[in-house]
């Protein structure tokens, strides 16, 4: 594997004063901090980001200080100026983005100068990681502030490797839907080879997310896009379970004397009462953490249950976060003045119901509270994962404790053993709290220690171990279809044979292979530049120039009356040689149709947008117009439902693009070009097509045929090339010789 590289918003150190007053830099304590760490330095590669200052708010000497500074850790610096973070950070990414994915549609900001400045700032990261890179070299691109960076890399250095992970949520189509840059978001995230999420159901959203915006086929996480495979995955991120465990563990081995204030504190509370409880509360102040529904349910819990009066504390540690934004003002007014509330009504001298914090503490004291606090109290109305609950059973050595979890959080996935919550019901986390505070130790042990196994195995580095796995199989699946793929090397020896061949069949599918597919069908109809094509080709007498296709026979006789091409449709029903009449290659029946048809019918009218086809021989029902996902769901549905119908009366159901056709048994293309063939003594066969109807061309022609699918799907073609405006040149060039 060549280098792997990190692209970020920040670079993974503070820039601090030393005690000469001189810069200098201090490792980042974050997840992704620690993950990443040994990842880029491992694969010798760099780790891109803004280093945490304006540019503007520096003097260019010191700009180049920090800038030589971080160099030296093999870090990039992307210098960026105030109004630039303004607009970028705390305009598009927190203003739009963060609400928007988080649910809270209402609190969006719709600026063009946001969208703007986001751009800006992706193309400038983009730009800084292009310096760096060289081909073969694997980019990993983190988080919702570089969500367009995938595809600038892509654009200009296509041989690279690139993955993304998103570590918030990615909403359902239905919230998506209403940026008015989701189009480009999508087809940002789709410049990456493998995007990476932290659970499956954020995954599901970006998947339906795609195939309803951009109609791109999806099969089970693959998207195939023209000449390119993308793989959508999830990967739960896990934390450095190691250091929190071996933290606690010296915590509780620290003798009295030497334990912090914030230690000595709790060791007081409990020595008053042995049976008090601490319920631990941690997040950011941010209006999806859920922090006002806790206080109400804690609350409630005081209100209905007085026998918790001065036996429970809630400590709650609140982290202040973008002080400036006003919706953030309000939440902390909010919370001030219901923890206020809360304290004076059921506190006294001698109790205060919540121990409120609103600041962040350093790492030693957080595993002090983790540690010492009977039950945490996790409960966030939407969270990409949360962290803060893996840390505190990290933190939990003597595998006591229990975890109220809410159902929003991405954790919860992992956590099955907590006691789930809607956060929404302040009942619910009321019950909730009560059965934490009377759950008895060995049922605590039970659940924690069932946890601690998961999150031992699955820590950070596994998750960055396993996602640099991923690069590198969504590598190997490039380079599979790279392999069969129509090298300039390998046309030049088709266009030798082709060249010193005496007679030439050329057999060439239609839709998807010499004309891209649209909604309606039946406005497909050859363009200049394909008719020029043909043309092209028929002009020489040794080219024998074959439409073989699934249309009816009316469609393909009107649109190419005038060229000196044969006819094959129905995928082989019907031959119609040049200069001479219609012919039916094989006996077959439609006395099935009224049978059938009715079936057909009922998913006309149950999914819009879909119609029906009736050729001569076949039935067709087209979904293309329809819904993208509920299509799919239809089209599986239909194909259940005829399997069992035509069984006993020899018919076929062949699946396209988008497409379920019923026809009469044991006709195909594959046999339909062998009986063209006969007494033809062809010395050089071409065949290209890009449905799965096209496998039995591929299969069924003699080994010595040059077989080509177009697109990047599986094939028995000997030949791979991606798309139908690469289809038009390969034919161009034939023609030339």
């Amino acid at each position: 594997m060549n280098k792997l590289h990190i692209v970020s918003n920040r670079l993974p150190f503070s820039i601090n004063n030393d005690e000469n007053g001189d810069f200098c830099l201090a490792p980042s304590v974050g997840g992704l901090a620690t993950g990443m760490n040994s990842v880029y330095k491992d694969f010798n590669g760099k780790w891109i980001g803004w280093p945490g200052v304006a540019s503007d708010s520096r003097t260019k000497k010191e700009i180049n200080k920090i800038e030589s500074l971080f160099e030296e850790e093999g870090c990039v610096s992307v210098q960026l100026s105030g109004e630039e973070i303004e607009q970028f950070y705390e305009g598009f990414c927190n203003n739009t983005i963060w609400p928007l994915f988080h649910y809270f549609a209402q609190y969006v900001d719709f600026h063009p100068e946001f969208w703007e400045a986001y751009v800006n700032v992706n193309q400038k990261f983009a730009d800084k990681t292009l310096e760096v890179i060289e081909d073969g070299d694997y980019v990993w691109v983190h988080d919702y502030q570089l969500m367009l960076v995938p595809e600038m890399l892509k654009k200009k250095k296509p041989n690279i490797t690139v993955g993304f992970f998103l570590h918030i949520p990615f909403p359902s189509y239905e919230v998506f839907r209403i940026l008015p840059w989701r189009n480009n978001i999508l087809g940002g995230l789709l410049g990456a080879d493998l995007i990476g999420f932290h659970t499956y159901d954020y995954e599901r959203h970006f998947l339906s997310s795609v195939r309803r915006l951009f109609g791109y086929e999806i099969s089970f996480n693959e998207i195939h896009i023209d000449a390119r495979i993308v793989i959508a995955d999830a990967f739960p991120m896990g934390i450095d379970y190691k250091k929190f465990e071996d933290a606690s563990l010296k915590i509780n081995q620290t003798p009295l004397k030497e334990r912090s204030e914030i230690h000595r504190e709790l060791e007081k509370y409990f020595l008053m009462d042995p049976d008090k409880k601490l319920i631990l509360s941690i997040d950011r102040l941010d209006y999806s953490k859920g922090i006002p529904n806790r206080l109400h349910a804690f609350e409630r819990l005081l209100a209905n249950h007085p026998e918790y009066r001065g036996k429970v504390t809630l400590v709650m540690l609140a982290v202040p976060s973008r002080n400036n934004v006003v919706h953030y003002q309000r939440l902390k007014s909010e919370v001030d003045e219901l923890v206020g509330g809360i304290n004076g009504l059921y506190g006294n001298i001698n109790y205060t119901p919540i121990w409120y914090f609103y600041r962040s503490l350093p790492f030693h004291n957080l595993v002090e509270l983790y540690s010492m606090s009977d039950v945490a109290l996790i409960t966030p109305v939407r969270d990409g994962m949360n962290l803060v609950a893996k840390e505190y059973i990290a933190s939990r050595v003597n595998q006591t404790g229990v975890m109220i979890l809410s159902e929003m959080a991405g954790v919860m996935k992992e956590m099955g053993e907590a006691i789930i919550i809607n956060p929404n019901d302040e009942e619910e986390m009321e019950s909730a709290i009560i059965q934490a505070l009377e759950m008895d130790e060995v049922e605590q042990k039970k659940r924690v220690t069932a946890i601690q196994e998961r999150l031992k195995r699955y820590d950070v580095y596994k998750w960055a171990k396993d996602f640099v796995g991923a690069l590198n199989r969504v590598n190997r699946i490039q380079k599979d279809f790279l392999a069969k793929k129509v090298t300039p090397a390998i046309e030049k020896n088709i266009v030798k044979r082709f060249t010193t061949a005496s007679k030439r069949a050329i057999f060439l599918d239609y839709d998807g292979t010499l004309k891209g597919f649209e909604n309606d069908p039946k406005g497909v109809h050859p363009d200049e530049e394909l008719e020029s094509i043909i043309d092209s080709l028929t002009r020489n007498e040794r080219n024998i120039v074959t439409i073989i296709s699934g249309r009816d026979k009316e469609t393909l006789g009107k649109w190419f009356k005038d060229k000196s091409v044969n006819l094959i449709c129905e995928h082989g029903v019907w031959l119609k040689r040049l200069g001479d009449e219609w012919e039916m290659m094989t006996n077959v029946s439609n006395s099935w149709m009224p049978m059938i048809r009715p079936v057909l019918e009922s998913y006309v009218d149950r999914t819009p947008g879909s119609f029906l086809e009736e050729k001569n021989y076949s039935l067709v029902w087209h979904y293309r117009g329809a819904e993208a996902e509920l299509g799919e769901l239809r089209a599986k549905e239909l194909r259940d439902e005829l399997t069992g119908l035509v069984a006993n009366h020899n018919l076929e159901i062949m699946e396209g693009n988008k497409v379920v056709e019923v026809k009469t048994g044991g006709i195909n293309k594959g046999a339909a070009a062998n009986s063209f063939l006969v007494n033809m003594n062809a010395d050089f066969i071409l065949a290209m097509g890009d449905d799965w109807t096209d496998e039995y061309l591929f299969r069924e022609l003699p080994e010595s045929a040059v077989s080509i699918k177009v697109g990047i799907k599986h094939t028995s073609a000997v030949y791979k090339i991606d798309t139908v405006k690469t289809v038009r040149s390969f034919l161009k060039r034939l023609a030339k010789n």
